[in-house]
């Protein structure tokens, strides 16, 4: 084991704290100074909370949009009793959820295997409660137009969970806190996290005393997700004002008792690890005493999420270890040093996620994807309804990305990956049907033709390459006929439009007259807008250079009725790649400008901007897109990959006002459109084991944790 000393002792940090203007009793509210500290505590009755009753200006119409590698997640919570022991075989998991939709994040209620977790069957993260016998979860209670709940806890008949339905008073802090309501009585919703401060990952102690938590604070977002960075901090439930910092950097705390708090983070060596620290009785003594984090378990691999067992000798991590592809759930010893596997034991070729413990110590709970073989949905849908935070604005997440709709909202083309196993598929609007018009390369980026119903625009060619990495636009027509027949396999014809010497050119953008695409090119070495026509492509002087200069442009989108192509691009600061905001010109170069969605023009906040995937609105009065703005919603560490998962969607108005968030959860959600074609009834869908493709559980752990150390 190895000591971690840190700067100073607690006294010490409490007092730089304050002198950083970093309370330990933490209020950035302006209100406060008016109503008090009381008013550090929202209350609101859930018996009589709506949501926002919409406007008469707000966008219409659906948004189709995906989530990275959501759909084949799969999980379900699973039990076993550690009094039967794993290594002789006889042990065997129970599921304790019912297969519907995905289930995650749980904790014991008590010793009947009753437990609370998180569930989206409704369309988004609820909390819900189950025990073994229970037909159907009862849904518990929340914060009805939430977009998000997660890692719910009940004690002394209190609910505590975190929501970000109260949006942060400025742009990149993302809007976690933590709530509480009683099971019974008037059912209040209170706000424990103070206006302004960021709170994820609670614990509570097991005498129901103290609250731990990984908190962000009041400061901004500094663009982190692969380890955030947290603080734990540690206040009692009847005082959620007096919150004391016991350790900086970590996350995912978990209680032994009422004095020792388990957590993980990356350590200087770069493996994941559990730390511990103990104190005394009343934690918030703890400044009388110096702050040793004590590094728990040892390199070598990486330990997330623990939990700890009452017992006070044992705690359960999710482990990946060198040479091992797979997430697994293992029992550390602390008093021998050793780990015991429980789920590789089991179910080897599965990821399982974030263990949990009852209060006996008797049993342990994971999340992983159900299997293939179990009971409930086996097949995941081509269209999921998402709830939604605007009346009539509907949510559809697609199996696939970059979904675009034929002229009449009939069809719907997508990539189902992005890789040789992807190409193009077309769907039926309701998600009845699917076929493959392309297979065995990569496609990405699809625009139909608005004049032409059988006509998809593309890109062929891998994403996100260099410059010079050959990716072409192509044209593809298919017969309608061949959609009334027995074939899953579409034939077609494609036709390039852009000449193989010419690089990375792709995001093809038709315009409404179908007469002409706007696209990105590298061809002059730097990646800017071209438009080209729709049907001779480049080889008859077809193409005209729509933007230059040393930065990039990327992903455009035509406005419906023809007059301005939205983009993104860093022009702003072309040495940050990461810099990207909307941009919109006219199709014949003129009038560029920028729109700001994340603060006005000239403020700090703008250069924060990282917005991709800008779709315009049917009316061409709205814009869609993914954006950074909101910040981390969860700790990306307890998800399998995602890439950006800050991304989340947000519309707005052409002239930068009425800024809305779409989408709120741990997921990168992006490539969205915008419902252009005819009537697209939601309550039509083909949903559940009737429709959709098989689900395998084939899904990524987080690519940035690796184990190439030295």
């Amino acid at each position: 084991m190895k000591m971690i000393r840190p700067a100073t002792n607690l006294r010490h940090l409490l007092r730089k704290q304050l002198n950083n203007r970093r309370p330990v009793y933490l209020s950035s509210h302006p209100l406060t100074s008016l109503l008090g500290s009381r008013r550090l505590f929202k209350a609101v009755n859930l018996d009589t909370l709506t949501p926002t009753m919409p406007s008469s200006m707000d966008p219409k119409g659906i948004v189709v949009f995906t989530s990275v590698g959501r759909s084949q997640y799969g999980f379900d919570i699973f039990t076993v009793n550690l009094n039967q022991t794993p290594i002789t075989g006889s042990t065997s998991e129970h599921r304790l959820t019912d297969g519907i939709s995905i289930n995650y994040n749980a904790q014991f209620v008590n010793e009947d295997q009753s437990i609370v977790f998180i569930s989206e069957r409704s369309g988004c993260p609820r909390i819900y409660l189950t025990r073994r016998g229970l037909s159907k979860p009862e849904q518990l209670p929340s914060v009805p137009d939430s977009l998000f709940h997660d890692r719910p806890i009940i004690k002394s008949h209190h609910l505590y969970f975190i929501s970000a339905h109260e949006q942060s008073e400025k742009p990149f802090q993302s809007w976690s806190a933590l709530y509480s309501t009683e099971l019974h009585g008037k059912r209040k919703i209170i706000r424990l996290s103070p206006y302004g401060v960021v709170d994820y990952s609670p614990a509570i102690s097991k005498s129901g005393t103290f609250v731990a938590i990984a908190s962000y604070g009041s400061r901004p977002w500094e663009g982190d997700f692969h380890e955030l960075k947290t603080d734990i901090v540690v206040f009692p439930t009847s005082d959620p004002n007096n919150r004391l910092v016991v350790c900086e950097r970590g996350g995912w705390p978990t209680w032994s008792g009422d004095s020792t708090i388990f957590f993980h983070r990356q350590a200087d060596d770069g493996w994941w690890s559990i730390f511990r620290v103990q104190f005394p009785e009343n934690p918030l003594e703890f400044s009388e005493f110096p702050v040793l984090p004590l590094r728990i378990t040892p390199p070598g691999l990486h330990c997330f999420t623990p939990a700890a067992f009452n017992d006070g000798k044992r705690i359960a991590v999710a482990t990946r270890r060198r040479g091992k592809c797979y997430r697994h759930i293992e029992i550390f010893d602390l008093e021998r040093e050793v780990f015991h596997p429980v789920t590789e034991l089991l179910n080897p070729a599965f990821h399982h996620y974030n263990p949990f413990v009852s209060s006996d110590s008797e049993s342990l709970g994971y999340h992983r994807f159900r299997g293939k073989s179990i009971e409930g949905e086996s097949r995941v849908p081509h269209l999921e309804p998402v709830a939604s935070p605007i009346k009539d604005l509907g949510m559809l997440r697609i199996n696939g990305s970059f979904p675009s709709f034929s002229p009449d909202g009939s069809l719907l083309a997508l990539n189902p990956a992005l890789d040789e196993n992807g190409g193009i598929k077309v769907v039926k609007s309701d998600g009845s049907e699917r076929w493959t018009l392309i297979k065995g390369r990569v496609a990405f980026c699809n625009s139909w033709s608005p004049t032409e119903k059988y006509v998809i625009y593309s890109s062929l060619g891998p994403i996100f390459e260099s410059t010079k990495t050959t990716v072409q636009i192509a044209r593809v027509t298919f017969e309608p006929s061949y959609l009334n027949s027995d074939l899953q396999e579409i034939p077609c014809d494609v036709k390039i439009l852009t000449r193989e010497d010419t690089g990375n050119n792709a995001f093809p953008s038709c315009s409404p007259d179908g007469k002409s695409l706007v696209f990105r090119s590298g061809r002059s070495g730097h990646k800017n807008l071209y438009i080209l026509d729709a049907v001779n492509g480049e080889f008859n002087d077809g193409i005209r250079k729509l933007t230059a200069g040393p930065w990039i442009d990327t992903m455009p989108s035509w406005s419906p009725n023809g007059d301005l192509i939205a983009f993104s691009s860093n022009m702003h600061n072309p040495n940050n790649v990461d810099a990207f905001s909307i941009y919109v010109i006219k199709p014949d170069g003129s009038d560029l400008r920028r729109i700001y969605a994340a603060g006005p023009k000239g403020s700090s906040d703008v250069d924060m901007e990282r917005i991709n995937h800008v779709c315009f609105s049917p009316n061409g009065e709205w814009l869609v897109f993914a954006a950074n703005i909101g910040g981390v919603t969860a700790e990306p560490v307890s998800f399998p990959n995602q890439f950006q998962p800050y991304g989340d969607l947000y519309v707005m108005r052409l002239d930068g006002s009425g800024l809305r968030r779409l989408t709120c959860d741990g997921y990168e959600n992006g490539t969205p459109t915008w419902h252009f074609g005819g009537e697209l009834d939601m309550r039509r869908l083909c949903l559940g084991n009737d429709a959709g493709v098989e689900l395998t559980g084939e899904f990524d752990e987080p690519l940035w944790i690796t184990s190439d150390f030295d």
